[in-house]
């Protein structure tokens, strides 16, 4: 079985039993660190509150068992159990809307409109186009970037996005 569908077959496994638990699963990745592979799993609250190092634990240990069982991987790895931080990665179409208004970083596997990477403010989704308004001359243009076409994509670290932050941590 090739890597993406180990991790398509661990995302849905993961994602099942965190759900029960009140956490949404972000993304899991392979990361190679040189020795032994890192597992790299990242997951969020349900409720929209952040993520604590006891969270963290719960999920850690969650996947553990999960894993001790169900065995997907032949190799030794090390895991690691994150939140996906303030500037995090976006890899759901719900993502885009979620954040709707903030900056983001995109890469694409093909070319848009003559390029494959881009910054600008998300303005939502249309169908499976992402809406990204980009700086151009001095205004800004609104390019539709085609979901399935993303590679890689994050929210840009801005003055906005932390107030935004806080204003969720003391809601919490």
């Amino acid at each position: 079985m090739n890597e993406t569908r180990k991790l398509a077959d661990m995302e849905t496994l993961v994602g099942e039993s965190i759900a029960a638990m009140g956490y949404d699963l972000v993304q899991i990745r392979m990361l190679a660190t040189g020795g032994k592979p890192t597992l790299q799993v990242m997951a969020e609250r349900t409720d929209g509150s952040g993520m604590s190092v006891d969270d963290c634990a719960e999920v850690s240990h969650m996947v553990s068992a999960l894993f001790d069982v169900e065995d997907p991987l032949a190799e030794a790895y090390t895991l690691e159990v994150s939140s996906p931080g303030i500037d995090r990665p976006l890899v759901r179409l719900a993502d885009y809307t979620r954040f709707a208004g903030y900056e983001a970083k995109l890469e694409t596997a093909r070319l848009v409109a003559g390029r494959r990477r881009f910054r600008g403010r998300l303005a939502g989704i249309d169908g499976r186009y992402v809406n990204l308004s980009v700086p151009e001359g001095n205004g800004e243009k609104l390019l539709q970037v085609p979901f399935d076409d993303i590679e890689k994509a994050k929210l840009v670290l801005t003055d906005d996005l932390i107030q935004a932050s806080l204003r969720r941590a003391k809601q919490a």
